[in-house]
């Protein structure tokens, strides 16, 4: 079995939740509220900044050019390609887009991103990559489910955009090439090993969860 059909197998019922998590099903009926996913994308913006700091401090512990070369293209990606729907949105919404990094990072978002970070502080490339991968992948998994579900009533969907940026043939590209590469630096581990990055893969994922929470909370 595959390094990365174990830790789905072993997060599947986190992530089957995501797809009842009320922000989900509001975002795909059309019915979230705007100031809400308005918050979320200016919580998901900050977040993606220190997304892509993990790459880079994952970038240092790679150790040839092909590993340099995957993680430079995931901070490019972060950096360019995901943030690109949440500015046409956010710009729609009225924010300055050199504005939105003074807004302040809420706790389950620091907690999030703070346990990546420590990760790839502590621990290995491989840890790396395994605390990171919920992210791109879950993302995918929602995209998909939420486009199968919804698509004959997206054209009038507020967040369609969304949707079909996290459902499309590019960023399956994305979750899968992530995948494979966690599967190629898996290769040989111990059963040691195989335990601590099933812990990495549910806690991460899990913060994914939260995040969700903090998105649907009550927009101060």
């Amino acid at each position: 079995m595959l390094i990365t059909d174990y830790l789905f197998e072993n997060v599947k019922p986190i992530w089957d939740a995501y797809l009842e998590h009320d922000f989900i099903m509001d975002m795909g009926n059309g019915n979230l509220c705007k100031d809400k996913f308005k918050d979320y994308l200016i919580q998901d913006y900050l977040y993606l900044k220190e997304y892509a700091k993990v790459y880079a401090m994952a970038l240092v512990k790679c150790e040839n050019i092909e590993q340099m070369k995957f993680c430079q293209n995931s901070i490019n990606g972060i950096l360019e390609d995901e943030s690109a729907t949440h500015i046409w949105y956010l710009k729609n919404f009225g924010e300055k887009i050199e504005e939105l990094e003074d807004y302040k990072i809420k706790e389950a978002n620091e907690n999030y991103t703070s346990y990546m970070k420590s990760i790839a502080l502590t621990g290995d490339l491989l840890d790396t990559m395994v605390s990171v991968l919920p992210c791109a992948w879950s993302y995918y998994y929602i995209g998909k489910k939420l486009k199968e579900t919804y698509k004959e009533n997206l054209e009038d969907n507020f967040y369609k955009s969304w949707i079909e940026s996290y459902s499309c043939e590019g960023y399956e590209q994305v979750a899968r090439t992530s995948i494979e590469f966690v599967n190629t630096l898996s290769e040989n581990i111990d059963e040691n090993k195989k335990e601590k990055l099933k812990d990495i893969f549910i806690k991460a994922s899990i913060h994914e969860m939260k995040f969700w929470d903090m998105a649907y909370e009550e927009v101060k």
